[in-house]
């Protein structure tokens, strides 16, 4: 996607097939708040009228697909990954990838650092507008389960860290411990969340000249 046009047509390409706004949002790298908008233009309707107030409108589109779209490339981007985590010692044997783009990340994370695969969907994925507190996340049955274990937490773009800490609060409710978490690509630049370190491959800071 090279252009906002781009994205107001994948929303609404994604709208069109049912995906709620966070699952969009999950979808095309943006935020909530930046996925409701493209939705409300691909619909017609004035952006201006959708806008949030203040900074809030700025964001930044992150388009992976060259590194997802092929398993050679996704498998070096998530040994890095690994590296980035392996000083945090020897006692992890869970990594927990966040779903969707997470989840593949992680595997290659768990199988490079030699844990078990956990997986948990965050509660956007059920969001379309209000408090995403009155949706909630879960963890799959399908993979490993949390128990007393201590976990690495994979997922491929920070954009608010809102997910993240969410991920984190549940790992911890269902009696494990976040050691360290790892993304692709921290929107923000945060050193840590909620007293848990997170490291990043890249970096996005925005330089207001204004």
């Amino acid at each position: 996607m090279k252009n906002v046009d781009d994205l107001i047509d994948s929303a609404a390409e994604l709208a069109e097939r049912g995906l709620s706004k966070g699952e969009i949002a999950d979808e095309l790298n943006v935020s909530r708040e930046t996925a409701s908008w493209l939705v409300e233009r691909a619909g017609g309707n004035d952006a201006s009228a959708t806008e949030p107030d203040g900074d809030t409108t700025a964001d930044i589109h992150v388009d992976w697909s060259a590194l997802g779209r092929d398993s050679t490339r996704l498998t070096y981007a998530a040994k890095a990954m690994a590296d980035l985590l392996a000083k945090e010692g020897e006692s992890v044997d869970l990594t927990v990838g966040i779903e969707k783009a997470g989840a593949p990340l992680a595997t290659a994370v768990a199988r490079e650092l030699d844990t078990d695969l956990g997986t948990y969907a965050p509660a956007k994925h059920q969001w379309e507008e209000g408090d995403i507190a009155d949706h909630g996340g879960g963890f799959s049955r399908n993979f490993a389960a949390i128990r007393d274990r201590d976990c690495y937490v994979v997922d491929d773009i920070i954009t608010s860290g809102t997910t993240m800490r969410e991920s984190i609060d549940a790992i911890r409710e269902h009696g494990g411990e976040p050691v360290a978490c790892v993304v692709l690509v921290d929107k923000v630049g945060y050193d840590d969340i909620d007293g848990i370190p997170v490291y990043s491959l890249v970096d996005v800071v925005s330089v207001d000249r204004e």
